[in-house]
């Protein structure tokens, strides 16, 4: 039986494990798999290579590693960012976002609303662009912190960080960014864009899925969201998810490492793509700005089609991509995203997006624009809206028909 073809171009979702990973992690899943919490050798030995692996991952931020705090994922990082300013601030019971945010801080800020917090949802340009004269106006005295993300994993839209830092900083208010999307991307140092917290997951590098990080600058107050033994200098409690944290480590060497290839040719790919779609394919869009913008995201609107079905389409075809985020995907609704940009709910229900990577080739793009004008075409011919107009255009033939044969 012959494998299936398969054409990943979803890695805003998740990133294949580099076989460099990989081959990391198995030695501490296989030979040393001693708890690094122990007092003898073969336990204590795994601690000192997690905080090895702690330095790599502080490198790729520009961090010190005690800064560093290893979670499970991004949702968590994101949650334990709001959770602690909350906490440590007992007074202090308002929230500034986004109504673009990764439904990690959309669904957290929603529940702690519940709770009585206030929550100021800010809005977006037709770009998918902040009003930074808006935010600045929204932080109140009372303002915990503000929650921003540096990359929207939908559009690729970048926000400018480090202005929206310094304004926090003006207010004397804590700033965190969900910086997931970012690395390997574009540079990351978090001292010269002034945030207080930062949250990265690692299976958007090309590590495996269940481990994240929340970078917490030094002197900032802080209270852990898992409370339970000293792991994680006290900062997060659970017995160390070893052979992750090695990988993590691994991957930001190799993300730091094929920095400038994501800028170049992923960029590249990601261009012909996209230009081949809106030149080949009528009535299509890019969604939002050309820059500033992820090198390897395209979020692309294609009119008289449900994205659903698109991707059930290209799916049958052996290619992967998404609808939006995948956190949100089953969901009916239109993208919160692009309903925020002021995008129209039936367009917003075509848009498709396309995420690159490192593993991709000039062939895979070359089979996916080969691919696609067909199915497109299928689709807006067997459209609801298309079948409607001609029952329309039908009933107005068969109206003026009758009416010449009356008057006759």
């Amino acid at each position: 039986m012959s494998q299936r073809r398969t054409v990943y171009f979803d890695n805003n979702a998740t990133t294949r494990v580099a076989p460099e990973v990989f081959d990391a992690m198995v030695p501490y899943l296989r030979d040393f798999y001693g708890n690094p919490s122990s007092a003898y050798r073969f336990g204590s030995q795994v601690g000192k290579d997690i905080e090895a692996a702690r330095e790599k991952v502080a490198k790729l931020i520009g961090a010190d590693p005690k800064e560093v705090i290893f979670t499970s994922c991004g949702t968590e990082s994101n949650n334990t960012a709001i959770h602690s300013a909350l906490i440590t601030q007992p007074k202090k019971k308002h929230i500034v976002t986004t109504m673009v945010e990764h439904s990690a801080i959309i669904k957290y800020s929603d529940f702690l609303r519940k709770q009585g917090y206030e929550i100021t949802l800010l809005p977006v340009d037709s770009d998918g662009q902040l009003d930074l004269h808006l935010l600045d106006k929204s932080i109140r005295p009372d303002t915990a912190i503000v929650s921003v993300m540096w990359a929207n994993n939908e559009t690729g839209i970048v926000f400018p960080i480090e202005e929206i830092a310094a304004i926090c900083r003006m207010h004397d208010v804590l700033f965190h960014t969900d910086a997931t999307q970012v690395p390997g991307k574009m540079a990351i140092d978090v001292n010269a864009l002034g945030v207080d917290m930062l949250t990265l997951s690692a299976h958007k590098l090309h590590a495996p899925k269940g481990i994240g990080l929340l970078y917490v600058k030094k002197r900032t107050k802080f209270q852990p969201y898992v409370i339970g033994g000293h792991q994680e200098r006290g900062n997060r409690g659970g017995t160390e998810n070893v052979a992750n944290m090695i990988a993590f480590g691994r991957a930001a060497e190799i993300a730091m490492a094929h920095l400038q290839e994501e800028n170049t040719r992923v960029r590249a790919l990601r261009d012909k793509l996209e230009n081949g779609i809106l030149k080949s394919i009528p009535n299509t869009v890019r969604t939002g700005p050309k820059e500033p913008r992820l090198p390897n995201t395209s979020n692309i609107g294609f009119d008289g089609c449900e994205a659903e079905a698109i991707l059930m389409l290209l799916d049958q075809a052996g290619v992967c991509a998404s609808s939006g985020s995948a956190c949100t995907t089953g969901s009916l609704d239109p993208s919160h995203v692009l309903v925020a940009m002021g995008i129209k709910p039936m367009r917003a229900r075509g848009c498709i997006r396309f995420s690159l990577g490192i593993y991709n080739t000039e062939e895979e793009v070359d089979y996916v624009l080969q691919q696609l004008p067909p199915m497109i075409a299928k689709l807006r011919d067997i459209s609801p809206v298309k079948q409607s107009e001609s029952h329309r255009k039908h009933e107005t033939h068969f109206a003026e028909t009758t009416t010449r044969a009356k008057v006759a």
